[in-house]
């Protein structure tokens, strides 16, 4: 493991949820939280002793509100309160999302606005140190108020009940798994099982974790483009830079310069420069790439200024204030989380969809100037890719259906006292599943571009395409008499996800964008 993430009372930088969620890296409380904690509970203490009701401390919750609760029963409702959200229902959401789920909400015990007790916080710090994933299902959240169910998972394993995954991954009880880690089981306090599950922080991470994914898979479109351009002779020329100007979208520029780079000295792209190309224009396919890639880029960039913002927020409720006021309020409802993980969904079908319509043209002999059809070696004895073009269009269309909006399907909850949630948790399920999908689109694209590149020999290609098929190539093996296909798609997605051809590419040409 790395050096500890010190988890303050401001915002967290997105790669550091990344690395907690992802490589494991360790976290720690900064003194500042650790301050900030003990004063907000201070002040929940201090309500919990007074006779005016205050709302998750000393009444239920929910449409039960206006029910006082006595004292000597508030453990008992704290324990009732997770033991009856830890509701989910379905297969395991995946580690990396729990974790980043786990480090966000420790992110806002640590503001000091929850009045979370300071032997809860270090509990679920000793938690993600420990390597224990609690199981949390699939479905259960709405969204609002917060993921709910996933968090209340989350809680139960902290009191020492439902089950865990270790760190080798192995499903342990969590009264067995957490005294082997050293860590006391809580028992908690008034306000405490609201402060642990009233968040977006399920949804967040989904948020967090495909934006990252997604920096990444925009330059692999462009890279994926830049290959199908020049495997199936198209110009460069669309892609200058004064062209691109005459719409200053900031993401189609970026896109366009990555187009330059890539394509830049391509001994194919001269082989039919010139007067002589009786080819007015391209496909829009190839000719619209930075247009899409770019649109795609302004998207991300919004959504990574909402998990910005998200990530320097203080969502609960009710919320202690810096005046010592313990206020309700709406901040748990997930709708700026929602609408972008929805929006994401919509630009990465579009991304995968030009991806495909290039993969397609590629393998037309009508369209693909003069390379064999399906790029079989034989055809008709062999198919080449045909198939493989089948596999992205199937799922391009899983991806159009995952474009539909979460966000929009509002069911009252709650004895309609929750009446409009925000779906944002299912938004963010769909776009995983999405991101996976537009991740092996491209590498179907880039697998056949570079085959398409390798049938133009003689001819050669940019020395930045080319390094990009000669690191498949350590994977993959080029042209020949039909194989089992699906390993290669196999090696072609694992290579994507890798970074392994970006980086190949970058060694040549620099840094894209």
């Amino acid at each position: 493991m790395g050096a500890v993430i010190e988890i303050g009372t401001g915002s967290l930088r997105a790669d550091d949820v990344v690395a907690v969620a992802r490589d494991g890296a360790p976290v720690g409380l900064s003194a500042a939280a650790q301050a900030a904690i003990v004063e907000s509970r201070a002040r929940v203490d201090a309500l919990a002793a007074s006779p005016v009701p205050a709302y998750g401390i000393s009444t239920g919750f929910g449409a039960l509100a206006t029910k006082h609760i006595p004292p000597e029963r508030r453990t008992a409702l704290q324990r009732s309160l997770i033991r009856s959200h830890a509701a989910g229902s379905g297969p395991e959401v995946e580690r990396e999302v729990v974790r980043a789920l786990m480090l966000l909400r420790l992110r806002t015990l640590a503001t000091g606005r929850t009045g979370i007790a300071p032997a809860t916080a270090d509990a679920l710090v000793g938690l993600l140190n420990a390597g224990l994933t609690p199981v949390v299902p699939e479905y259960g959240s709405l969204g609002c108020s917060g993921d709910l169910a996933p968090l209340a998972a989350v809680a139960l394993a902290l009191m020492g009940e439902g089950s865990v995954r270790n760190r080798a991954g192995d499903l342990v009880l969590a009264a067995d798994a957490l005294p082997a880690a050293g860590i006391p089981p809580v028992v908690l306090a008034e306000k405490e099982g609201l402060a642990l599950i009233n968040g977006t922080d399920g949804m967040l991470g989904m948020l967090v974790l495909a934006c990252a994914d997604l920096l990444s898979l925009v330059r692999h479109a462009d890279l994926a483009a830049a290959l199908s351009v020049e495997a199936l002779l198209g110009t460069d020329r669309v892609f200058a830079a004064d062209l691109q100007a005459l719409r200053p979208h900031p993401g189609q520029a970026e896109a366009a310069a990555n187009l330059r780079m890539l394509l830049a000295g391509s001994p194919i792209v001269a082989s039919h420069a010139g007067p002589d190309d009786p080819r007015v224009q391209d496909a829009y396919s190839l000719r619209c790439a930075p247009q899409v890639a770019g649109a795609v880029r302004d998207t991300l960039a919004h959504a990574v200024t909402v998990a910005e913002r998200e990530l320097a927020a203080a969502v609960d409720n009710p919320v202690v204030l810096a005046d010592g006021r313990v206020e309700s309020n709406g901040n748990f409802h997930g709708a700026p989380v929602g609408y972008v993980l929805d929006f994401l969904a919509i630009a990465v079908a579009d991304l995968a969809s030009i991806s495909e319509r290039r993969t397609d043209r590629l393998l037309d002999v009508h369209r693909s100037h003069g390379l064999p059809p399906f790029l079989a070696a034989d055809p008709g004895v062999d198919s080449g890719y045909m198939i493989a073009q089948y596999t992205a269009a199937g799922i391009v269309s899983e991806l159009k259906r995952l474009a539909v909006p979460a966000s929009v399907d509002s069911i009252p909850s709650s004895g309609m006292q929750e009446d409009h949630v925000s779906m944002g948790w299912h938004a963010g399920r769909k776009l995983r599943r999405a991101v996976d999908g537009l991740r092996r689109v491209l590498a179907i694209e880039i697998l056949t571009a570079a085959r398409g590149l390798d049938l133009r020999a003689p001819l050669t290609p940019a020395p930045g395409t080319g390094a990009v098929v000669a690191a498949l190539r350590e994977r993959v093996p080029g042209p020949g008499p039909d194989r089992h296909l699906s390993p290669d798609l196999d090696a072609a997605v694992e290579a994507v996800a890798s970074g392994e051809l970006l980086a190949a590419a970058q060694n040549v040409v620099g840094p894209l964008r």
